[in-house]
């Protein structure tokens, strides 16, 4: 069994203010507003989700498919 891994800082990419957040392991979180300067934050292309794209933790689905544990 694998350790998943359910929290991630989030970095804006506008303003670089950084956030920790608990990630959902039964979806994907395609949208994200920034607490700080409330811009909406979008995955890069070809990553699923905000987290894969920004965060430092990959979200859990990603982990799983990677085998992740620690």
């Amino acid at each position: 069994m694998h350790n998943i891994i359910l929290t991630s800082i989030i970095t804006c990419p506008y303003c670089g203010f950084q956030q920790e957040e608990t990630m959902p392991t039964d979806a994907c979180v395609h949208f994200y507003e920034c607490t700080s300067c409330k811009k909406m934050v979008k995955p890069k292309q070809g990553d699923c989700c905000v987290f894969c794209s920004y965060g430092t933790v990959k979200c859990p689905s990603r982990q799983m498919e990677a085998g992740h544990h620690q």
